[in-house]
C-alpha cells in the first residue's frame, strides 16, 4: 500500500519533526483536518446494472426480501426500538443463537436483535432503492415512519428504556444500535430528500453528544474487557461522517475523534486501540468483524485529526491485515483472528467480515485517492463475496474457506466442536446468529455506491462494473460485463469541454486499448476532451492467465480480476427447511476429494470461455492431471491453491 493518504496536505506553518513530536506527545491531538481527495455521491445516483442489478433483485427476491419472515421471532415480534426497548427487568431475550437461554451470556447479547433488524434493514432499504422496486419501497416508507414515530422528545432513537440508557460501566449496544439504525436512515433520507427524516437523525446523534459530551464523558468503559455491542459502537463513526458529508458541521467530525481516543483509553480486547496497533510486531487478534470495522474508524479520526501518529496506526493496522488476508480477498477470523495469518485451508473468513474489509477500504479509497484500495475491493467482492454466496440457490455460507472441501458445520469437515455451524449454507443461519445473512443484502449496494466517486469536475469510474452515474447534468452508463469480460464502454451524455473522465486502471492490467486519447495518472487512465452530446469511450483490457503465490507459498491463479478454484463435486443434503417454500439449509459432502499439488504447468483457456485447464499433482495417483479451473463464485466445494 502506498504511504500516500493526504500527500502535501499537512500544514505549511508547522516543519514535519514539529508535527511528529507533538503527535508522540498526544496522538489524538487535532493538528489540521484533512479534506477528502475523492467525494462520495449521494446514494441513489450510481445505480448497479447487468449482473449486480440482477444479483441485488435476487436478494430482494429472497433472503434480503423476506429476512423477516424467515426469522419473525427476531425481526417482526421484537420491537426493540419501541415497545420491547430493554429495561432491567428484562433477563432474557431469542436472539437467534446457540447457547443458555438464562444468565449472564443471555443477558450479554440482549442488543443482538438490534442489529439483526437493523443492518437488514439497512441492505432492504438500498437494494430497494438501486433496484426502484415500488413494492418494496412502499414497504420501507411504513417502515421509516414507524421508526420516527419511536423517537423521544430530547431525540433519543434507540434501544433502552431511560432507566439504562447512557448509564453503563459493561456490555451494551448503545451506540451500536443507532449505528445500524441510522445508517438505513441516511440512505433513505440521500433518496427522498425528506427533511424529517434528517432533522430525526440529527436530533438523535444530537442527543448522544449531549449525554456523552466531548472529553466529559467513557462510552467505551467497560469493567468487562471481552465486549461485543460496546465495540461494535465505534462504528457510530460511519453516522458521524455521512452527517458532516451533508451538512458541513465540524462537531461531527471531531466528535469521531473523540470516539476514537476513548475507544483506545480502556482495557478492552480490541486489535484497533491505538497503542495495539503501534506495536507492529503484535499479530491481530480480536473478533474480526470488530478489528476490520474499526479501520474506518481510526481513518476517519486520522482525517479529522491531520496527526501523523495516525496516519502510522493506519498504515501498521494495513500491514497486519496483509496477514489475514487470503488470494481470494477475504480477511481471516472464524470467528476470532486469534493471532495467526491467513491460511487457505485451515482458516475461514466471515460474511460479516467481507462486508465490513469492504466498507473500511471504500472509506479509505474516498480518503486517500489511492486506487489500490480498489484493487483490494474488486478482489474481495469479486471472488470471496461472490464464492461465499451459492451459486443457485438462496442463502450464503456463514463462515466459508478459501479452500472448501466440505460444508457440513465445522471447518473442512472438522465438527467436534458441537456448536460449530457456520459453515454450511443457509438463508438465515439462525443457529449461530443472524447477522450474516443481513450483511449479505449490504455488500452489493455498498460495492454500487463507490463505483463512482468525484474529483473536482472529473468523474472517477473508481470500482469496475455495469452502472449509471448521474451529477448534475451528466449522466455516464458504464457498458460491461466485467469482472467477467473486459471491454468496457463508457457512454457520456451532457458532459462539455471542461469535463474529465477518470478510469481506474486494475493491477493486474498490463496491457490495454481504449479508441480516445488518454493519460495514465497515479493508476488512473484519464480521458479528457471535448465532449458533445452522447458520446462514447470504448476501453479493452486485454487479461492472462497468470499463477501467484500466497502468504504462505502455496500457488493459485488469476484471469483478469477473477481468482480460479477447482470444483469439488459434493453431495448435497437439505438439514433444514424453512415456512416459506424454496429456502433451506444446506449441507455438502465431496463425493471423490482430491487435494491437488502445483506441478508448475501452464493453464490454458478453452476458447472465449470463463473454463481453464491445467495439470496438477494427484498425490492418490502420483502423476500429473488434466483439471478444470472456474471462476470462484461458480462453485461450492473448491480448491483455490495448490
Amino acid at each position: 500500500m502506498k504511504n500516500n493518504i493526504r500527500k502535501g496536505l499537512l500544514p505549511g506553518l508547522f516543519s514535519l519533526a514539529c508535527l511528529v513530536t507533538s503527535a508522540q506527545e498526544d496522538p489524538f491531538k487535532k493538528i489540521n483536518s484533512l479534506p477528502e481527495t475523492f467525494t462520495i455521491l449521494p446514494f441513489g445516483d450510481v445505480v448497479p446494472q447487468g449482473w449486480i442489478k440482477d444479483q441485488l433483485q435476487d436478494n430482494l427476491d429472497g433472503y434480503t426480501g423476506h429476512l423477516d419472515e424467515l426469522v419473525p421471532d427476531l425481526i417482526q415480534k421484537d420491537d426493540i426500538y419501541g415497545k420491547d426497548r430493554l429495561t432491567k427487568k428484562v433477563k432474557s431475550k431469542d436472539v437467534g443463537a446457540l447457547g443458555d437461554n438464562e444468565g449472564d451470556w443471555q443477558v450479554q447479547f440482549l442488543w443482538w436483535n438490534s442489529e439483526t433488524q437493523s443492518n437488514w434493514w439497512d441492505g432492504y432499504i438500498r437494494s430497494s432503492i438501486l433496484a426502484n422496486d415500488k413494492k418494496h419501497l412502499e414497504r420501507i416508507e411504513k417502515y421509516v415512519q414507524r421508526i420516527l414515530s419511536t423517537q423521544d422528545k430530547d431525540g433519543y432513537l434507540g434501544i433502552y428504556d431511560a432507566e439504562l440508557r447512557y448509564k453503563f460501566d459493561n456490555e451494551n449496544g448503545e451506540l451500536w444500535a443507532k449505528a445500524t439504525l441510522l445508517r438505513g436512515l441516511l440512505a433513505w433520507y440521500e433518496y427522498t430528500d425528506r427533511p424529517e427524516v434528517l432533522d430525526a437523525v440529527k436530533r438523535a446523534v444530537d442527543n448522544v453528544m449531549f449525554n456523552c459530551p466531548v472529553d466529559g464523558s467513557k462510552p467505551f468503559y467497560s469493567v468487562n474487557p471481552n465486549v461485543g455491542g460496546l465495540s461494535h459502537g465505534l462504528t457510530f463513526t460511519d453516522v458521524l461522517e455521512q452527517l458532516y458529508y451533508l451538512t458541513k458541521e465540524q462537531k461531527y467530525l471531531d466528535y469521531a475523534l473523540f470516539l476514537y481516543k476513548d475507544f483506545s483509553t480502556h482495557e478492552l480486547n480490541e486489535d484497533a486501540q491505538y497503542k495495539k496497533l503501534m506495536d507492529a510486531s503484535r499479530m491481530l487478534t480480536g473478533h474480526g468483524v470488530h478489528t476490520y470495522e474499526h479501520l474506518r474508524s481510526l481513518a476517519a479520526a486520522y482525517q479529522t485529526s491531520g496527526n501523523p501518529a495516525l496516519k502510522k496506526a493506519i498504515d501498521n493496522f494495513e500491514e497486519k491485515i496483509n496477514q489475514t488476508t487470503t488470494a481470494s480477498g477475504g480477511p481471516v477470523g472464524d470467528e476470532w483472528i486469534a493471532g495467526k495469518k491467513a491460511d487457505a485451508t485451515g482458516r475461514g473468513y466471515e460474511y460479516c467480515s467481507l462486508q465490513e474489509l469492504l466498507h473500511s477500504y471504500a472509506s479509505l479509497y474516498a480518503k486517500s485517492g489511492d486506487k489500490d484500495y480498489g484493487d483490494r475491493i474488486e478482489r474481495l467482492f469479486f471472488n470471496a463475496a461472490q464464492g461465499a454466496r451459492h451459486p443457485e440457490q438462496s442463502c450464503i455460507a456463514y463462515l466459508k474457506s478459501d479452500n472448501s472441501y466440505e460444508m457440513t458445520g465445522g471447518l473442512n469437515g472438522d465438527n467436534s466442536v458441537k456448536t460449530q455451524t457456520r459453515y454450511k449454507y443457509s438463508p438465515v443461519h439462525q443457529d449461530a446468529a443472524v447477522c450474516c445473512v443481513p450483511n449479505a443484502g449490504r455488500i452489493s449496494p455498498y460495492y454500487a455506491q463507490y463505483m463512482w466517486l468525484k474529483d473536482g469536475n472529473s468523474l472517477v469510474a473508481s470500482l469496475l462494473g455495469p452502472s449509471t452515474v448521474k451529477s448534475g447534468n451528466i449522466t455516464v452508463k458504464e457498458l460491461t460485463n466485467y469482472p467477467h469480460e473486459n471491454t468496457i464502454t463508457f457512454e457520456v451524455e451532457g458532459a462539455g469541454q471542461d469535463f474529465v473522465l477518470k478510469i481506474r486502471k486494475p493491477d493486474w492490467v498490463s496491457k490495454f486499448k481504449v479508441n480516445a486519447k488518454y493519460k495514465e495518472e497515479n493508476g488512473f487512465i484519464i480521458i479528457a476532451k471535448d465532449w458533445k452530446g452522447k458520446d462514447a469511450v470504448t476501453l479493452d483490457f486485454i487479461p492472462e492467465v497468470k499463477a501467484h503465490q500466497d502468504i504462505n507459498g502455496e500457488h493459485y491463479f488469476t484471469y483478469g480480476a477473477l481468482v480460479l478454484a477447482h470444483a469439488i463435486k459434493g453431495t448435497e443434503a437439505k438439514t433444514k427447511f424453512f415456512p416459506l417454500p424454496g429456502y433451506a439449509d444446506l449441507k455438502y459432502t465431496p463425493e471423490d476429494l482430491v487435494v491437488y499439488q502445483f506441478a508448475g504447468e501452464k493453464v490454458k483457456q478453452k476458447g472465449k470461455s470463463l473454463i481453464f485447464e491445467t495439470r496438477l499433482y494427484n498425490p492418490k495417483t502420483g502423476k500429473n492431471e488434466t483439471v478444470t479451473l472456474v471462476p470462484m463464485d461458480k462453485t461450492v466445494l473448491r480448491q483455490v491453491t495448490f
